[in-house]
């Protein structure tokens, strides 16, 4: 008797997995960039506002929610 083929389980992207979340709706969030160095020249406001995550834009969503496999 041969055993049945299993399927093999598909891999997310870590790289994706530890960068965007998924909200309750299913929008994709991501933290905004450049908040990293070079934080002296901006402003505590533009800095604040960065810390702010936003949502994936509508073009990029497909391309993040496939490397999530969501």
């Amino acid at each position: 008797m041969r055993k049945p083929k299993k399927r093999l389980k598909l891999k997310s992207k870590r790289a994706a997995v530890k960068r965007f979340k998924l909200t309750a709706t299913g929008k994709v969030k991501r933290g905004q960039s450049m908040k990293r160095h070079i934080l002296t020249k901006k402003t505590t406001t533009r800095k604040r506002g960065l810390r702010k995550s936003v949502l994936v834009s509508d073009a990029e969503t497909p391309s993040v929610r496939r490397m999530l496999l969501a």
